[in-house]
């Protein structure tokens, strides 16, 4: 009879410390009507072992050499032993490797030694291949006249707290990073970091939608091969179009299990073969407004599909990564509305007084002539006046965009105010009669008709031109040359192109 309420009777044959504490709680509760008898009958029925085998923390108690002694369920689950017995009188090194095992045997001998109680965070890893991080107290085991006999181990599974304590962090990180201006290109590869750190097995991706709205470009893939994310660079987007040009496309997202076998890659699953990558699942980005700004992607080289925690993560990515795309956007489109104008979409004064000094600094250091041309539309307030403000407004625009057209990337062009523009050749080694040649052929496509409302409007415009070094080594100076030899057309007929006249020697 005593054997089988071991753990109830003591060497002396009275009830231990444990039973003699649970039978008394029961004995209140049942009387204060806290519990049934059906309940209370059940805990009076355990016994102490039963008790400890239902927590889920594991509980280990070892001798002075280490070698277990005790181990409740979940500790025998976490060894990887079926029964009990199968751990009497063995050590932690003949189950972990030396390393290992060399650290937790000086840690307890330390906690057995000092008699003190120690608390600390380990990682483990079991057999397959996981990494555990737990938190585990060692506590000196004593006898009744108090000496040190052992050590009692309790350890917590905390892997699960630490991974969302990281994705705080990784999510508080990216956040700092996107107030403090960070680059974009910087804050979608930490972004991808951060997810990575989360899951095993994947690699991350950001495409950005191109402001056409049909083409997806590189935005960062810290991990995917440079080859492939090449390739993929500038992939348009369409109902069949892999995993992320399809989910731009559909606006919802888009899970590959098998690249090799799904129609959506038909067109690209060699590529993706060629770099073992067999599953992907892309997310469209989208803006405050709802329209598709980029795309978020996982890829695996396992056949699979995403799992909970992976699609929980993705959600957590897709929203930063649009905090951070609309907030490069918006600084963007404030950056060009500082220096554009409204308008016609030219560079402003703002923009191009800088882009002028440093075209006059080169052609200093290469020895080489710029030109500099004022331009001002001719009687372009009657236009206003007699066919309204809206249709001169069209007329700018037709005749900045002809400017635009005819000038060379390395060329400069800014709309001064009203109906007034200047362009500046840099880098010339052309001669003075083949830049005046350039400029008529600009006047003369200026002055061509511009359809608008069914009606035709005509500007023409009154041209002055400066060259540099000869008529002044600064923008200013070189400006208000060319803006005197406007003036002198005007004064001449307008329709026509002055070159500034050489300073009189005195």
């Amino acid at each position: 009879m005593r054997e089988a309420r071991a753990g109830r009777v003591n060497a002396s044959g009275s009830l231990d410390p444990l039973a003699q504490l649970r039978r008394r709680l029961v004995r209140i509760a049942t009387a204060a009507d806290i519990v049934d008898s059906d309940t209370a009958q059940a805990i009076h029925s355990l016994d102490a072992k039963t008790m400890i085998d239902q927590f889920p923390e594991s509980l280990m108690l070892k001798d002075r050499r280490g070698r277990f002694v005790f181990v409740n369920a979940s500790a025998l689950a976490s060894l990887g032993c079926q029964r009990i017995e199968d751990l009497f009188g063995k050590t932690e090194f003949d189950l972990y490797d030396l390393p290992f095992a060399e650290e937790r045997f000086q840690i307890e001998q330390e906690v057995m030694s000092l008699g003190v109680t120690r608390e600390q965070e380990e990682l483990l890893t079991p057999p397959d291949g996981r990494q555990i991080c737990l938190l585990t107290t060692r506590t000196p085991l004593r006898d009744d006249q108090g000496a040190v006999v052992g050590i009692i181990v309790m350890s917590r599974d905390i892997s699960e707290r630490k991974r969302q304590q990281d994705l705080q962090r990784g999510h508080a990180s990216v956040l700092e990073m996107v107030a403090r201006g960070r680059p974009l290109q910087a804050i979608l590869e930490t972004l991808c970091h951060v997810v990575q750190q989360q899951l095993e097995g994947v690699y991350a991706s950001v495409l950005l939608m191109e402001e056409e709205g049909n083409c997806l470009r590189h935005g960062a893939s810290p991990t995917l091969p440079v080859t492939y994310t090449q390739l993929i660079d500038g992939l348009e987007v369409g109902p069949r179009v892999g995993s992320c040009g399809t989910a731009a496309w559909r606006r919802t997202s888009v899970v590959v299990r098998d690249i090799e076998t799904d129609p959506l890659w038909a067109n690209f699953r060699d590529i993706a073969a060629v770099f073992g990558l067999r599953s992907c699942w892309s997310t469209p980005i989208l803006g405050t407004s709802r329209q598709v700004i980029g795309t978020f992607a996982l890829y695996s080289s396992e056949v699979r599909e995403p799992t909970e925690r992976e699609l929980e993560v993705t959600s957590m990515a897709t929203d930063l990564a649009g905090i951070a795309i609309e907030r490069a956007m918006n600084e963007q489109r404030i950056q060009y509305m500082a220096h554009h104008d409204p308008l016609t979409g030219l560079p402003n004064r703002a923009l191009f007084w800088p882009q002028f000094s440093r075209a006059l600094h080169t052609a200093r250091r290469e020895s080489r002539k710029v030109t500099v041309a004022y331009i001002d539309l001719d009687n372009f307030k009657q236009i206003n006046d007699a066919h309204g403000h809206a249709a001169g407004d069209e007329l700018l625009k037709v005749i900045s965009q002809r400017i635009s057209q005819s000038i060379r990337a390395s060329d400069l062009v800014v709309r001064l105010g009203g109906d007034e523009f200047a362009i500046v050749f840099s880098n010339s080694v052309q001669d003075e009669a083949s830049v005046l040649r350039r400029l008529r052929e600009i006047r003369t496509m200026i002055s061509q008709p511009v359809e608008i409302d069914g009606g035709s409007l005509q500007a023409t415009c009154s041209m002055g031109v400066a060259f540099f070094p000869r008529d002044g080594n600064t923008p200013e100076e070189l400006l208000a040359r060319a803006d005197k030899a406007m003036y002198e057309a005007k004064a001449h007929g307008r329709d026509t192109l002055e070159v500034a006249r050489e300073p009189v020697s005195a």
